[in-house]
């Protein structure tokens, strides 16, 4: 058995190259730049970017599992490469956007979509992991504070569901090991549901200091966006952080992948607690 592992960069990635090493797998860490990547010792990198093709063949020699990110831009090459090289076993980290009525059309879901929806189509065994928000999700709260001495948010009472990235790559590992985990899909969500002022309330215990927050217009947050993110990304977040007024819907499914609790968000928080110091 050879996993590959894309996206080795980041931090759920990152967890699984390691997880994967000390369970004795083979694994290959596939990154957009592998020079960069500070990998156990033993383990392969190899250049992979999932909008390049020609970074396929290379990547895909030999392994007989991927841990997937979604990037639809070049994935029905992406399987069409992954079939021939006779990979048997996609682990897809997807959201839990593409569980909303509107996923096809949601600039959210759609990426994720698609790459589930390709791979279903494939001959390739596959299973999802629809996750939930992210607790790292909040560290661009720890530059605005830097930037600004305040964290801005449109909707300060929106619920989320803080999934941390060591659980996700948890429950990947017990999917990549296990046969009979395979070829479903898995709702991955954090133990509680906070609003946004709950998460910084908890920041604020671990960093050992006052978060100062302010409400601000969603029409001000839209307009001073992080440079990166796409405007209809942007409309989506505030569209969503919008709707979710109400406590967001659990899942046991970290759980019953990893035989624990899902980590609460204290836990992210004490682990990162650094940058909200100033």
């Amino acid at each position: 058995m050879t996993v590959l592992v894309t996206g080795s960069s980041g931090k759920v990635g990152a967890h699984l190259v390691r997880l994967l090493h000390e369970q004795g797998v083979a694994v290959r860490a596939g990154s957009r730049g592998p020079e960069k990547l500070t990998l156990p010792d033993g383990v392969a990198s190899v250049k992979l970017a999932l909008d390049d093709p020609a970074d396929f063949p290379a990547a895909l020699a030999g392994v007989t599992s991927v841990f997937l990110y979604c990037e639809p831009a070049a994935i029905g090459e992406f399987v069409a490469q992954a079939e021939a090289a006779g990979v048997r076993h996609v682990v897809i980290m997807s959201a839990d956007a593409v569980l909303r009525p509107d996923a096809a059309v949601n600039p959210i879901a759609a990426p994720h979509v698609a790459v589930e929806q390709a791979l279903a189509a494939s001959s390739i065994t596959s299973t999802p992991l629809n996750c939930g928000a992210l607790a790292s999700n909040a560290m661009p709260w720890a530059w605005q504070l830097k930037a600004r001495g305040t964290v801005g948010l449109p909707y300060p009472n929106s619920y989320a569901d803080p999934v941390n990235e060591r659980d996700v790559a948890e429950a990947a590992l017990a999917v990549l090991t296990d046969p009979s985990l395979g070829g479903r899909s898995y709702h991955l969500t954090g133990p509680e549901a906070l609003t946004f002022t709950q998460h910084i309330k908890v920041i604020e215990a671990a960093a050992g200091r006052s978060i100062p927050v302010a409400q601000v217009p969603p029409a001000v947050w839209r307009a001073n966006k992080p440079d990166f993110m796409p405007g209809d990304i942007a409309d989506a977040l505030l569209e969503l952080w919008a709707a979710s007024d109400s406590p967001v819907p659990l899942t046991g499914d970290v759980e019953k992948l990893t035989g624990h609790p899902a980590r609460p968000f204290t836990e992210w928080a004490r682990e990162y607690a650094g940058p909200f110091r100033g």
